[in-house]
């Protein structure tokens, strides 16, 4: 009996599936706000995180988990980007945003193609919240996968004050978009 749980431990260590971010990879997170003037955009490249199931299911005990330094979201403006970091996101005491969560959707469109759901907590400004994002996993090939999500964040419900642009305030609802390759966790690489 004892090697019978052994084998079944084995193998389904054999077929999990654990990816970590690329970070060598062209990987992006995005933020864009309508305003009255023109729109502003926040862009970096730094993320970590990693995908996890067991088995040949995607959803089969999955975990889905990216950051993002906020320090190095950059908006085009140096001020602007000061202004943001000490002024409405407080950088100095939260850092980072993450996201973790379930996969709770793997619909196939194709070969190498998922549509996904995640459900899971989303924290930013010190405040985390249940919330629902919906995209893509396209595997590029066994060894990496790209996960293509957009959501919205409503300002207010993370106890962020609304900028305001020359006496405008832009929108409260910023989208949000986060582009990253994943590889395939190897021995010791990947390690958070």
């Amino acid at each position: 009996m004892k090697y019978i749980l052994i084998l079944i431990l084995i193998c389904t260590s054999l077929f999990a599936g654990e990816y970590h971010v690329d970070k060598s990879a062209e990987n992006l997170v995005k933020f864009i706000s309508d305003a009255p003037i023109e729109d502003i955009e926040g862009i970096t490249n730094q993320i970590d995180g990693y995908l996890f199931w067991e088995g040949d299911d995607l959803l089969n005990q999955s975990e889905l988990y990216f950051e993002v330094d906020l320090n190095t979201v950059d908006t085009g403006i140096g001020l602007r980007n000061r202004h943001m970091r000490e002024n409405y996101l407080h950088t100095d005491k939260y850092p980072k945003t993450h996201f973790t969560a379930q996969l709770t959707k793997a619909e196939k469109i194709n070969e190498n193609e998922y549509n996904i759901e995640a459900q899971g907590k989303f924290f930013v400004h010190g405040v985390e919240k249940e919330k629902v994002i919906t995209g893509k996993l396209l595997k590029i090939d066994d060894d990496k996968y790209k996960v293509s999500v957009k959501f919205i964040v409503a300002l207010s419900d993370y106890d962020i004050e609304i900028p305001s642009l020359m006496f405008y305030k832009i929108n409260e609802n910023m989208d949000l978009i986060v582009e990253f390759y994943l590889k395939k966790a190897g021995d010791g690489e990947g390690e958070n």
